[in-house]
């Protein structure tokens, strides 16, 4: 299959690129080769408002293994280090995993968490009675009336994703979003993870994959902070970019 020879093709391209410090860590040089000009940053930043939940005084706070934008990511850190004090972290991930998953389940719980007419007061209340008939600990507790007093329950699943990846980033797995136009052979799967873990110097690197047709073509991989782009949609758009540049004659003289 052709589709499936470029994209082998593409693997030892990303092995070389991925092992040059300067792309990740120099954006002009990114920008100025032709080669690397599909690599750009991924910022994990979301469209939601600003407000955020306090922050912990400068002497008492703890390392986060990630560092997420957005209100989700800034609530999920908050937890986060919540969880590591209190050395509950593997409890707070799966009571957390369990709430969302009980969401889904209850329609009209769900409705009522997305729901902006309701007063700050009734939410409270409601939590505070599903959390005393709840066998959860006392900070996830906490933490879900601090989100109905603030009017971010609506945001509880993206919350607990972004925990989610706090807490891959904290046992040191890897997680690459591969995105083609057809899902990739089950050798051609391999042969990137096997990439991405060599350059990671991580055993733990789980991909996902993505099918979106609107890249027309090729490959992009990403992880962490990086975008690897060799789709052709992002190949087109830099050679039309290129034929709009206007042309000096003179240098042909």
């Amino acid at each position: 299959m052709a589709l499936a020879g470029r994209l082998r093709s593409s693997v030892p391209l990303l092995h070389k690129i991925l092992r040059s410090d300067s792309v990740f860590t120099q954006r002009s040089i990114v920008e100025r080769s032709p080669i690397c000009s599909g690599i750009i940053n991924a910022e994990f930043s979301r469209n939601y408002a600003t407000a955020a939940p306090p922050t912990l005084p400068k002497e008492q706070r703890v390392p986060l293994p990630l560092t997420l934008f957005g209100v989700p990511g800034k609530y999920a850190s908050a937890l986060y280090v919540a969880a590591v004090k209190a050395n509950i972290l593997e409890t707070i991930e799966s009571e957390l995993s369990d709430l969302v998953v009980a969401c889904k389940k209850s329609t009209t719980f769900y409705q009522f968490m997305k729901d902006f007419s309701v007063p700050a007061d009734v939410r409270q209340k409601a939590i505070e009675k599903i959390t005393s008939e709840a066998k959860i600990s006392d900070i996830l507790k906490n933490f879900l009336l601090l989100l109905a007093q603030n009017g971010r329950l609506r945001h509880l699943e993206l919350v607990a994703e972004s925990f989610a990846e706090l807490m891959m980033a904290h046992k040191g797995v890897v997680k690459a979003v591969v995105t083609t136009v057809i899902a990739l052979p089950p050798q051609e799967e391999k042969e990137l993870k096997e990439t991405l873990q060599d350059i990671l110097g991580s055993t733990n690197v789980i991909l996902e994959q993505k099918i979106d047709p609107s890249i027309l073509g090729g490959i992009t991989v990403e992880f962490g902070m990086k975008l690897f782009d060799m789709s052709i949609k992002t190949r087109a758009k830099e050679m039309e970019r290129f034929l709009r540049e206007p042309v000096n004659f003179e240098s042909f003289k």
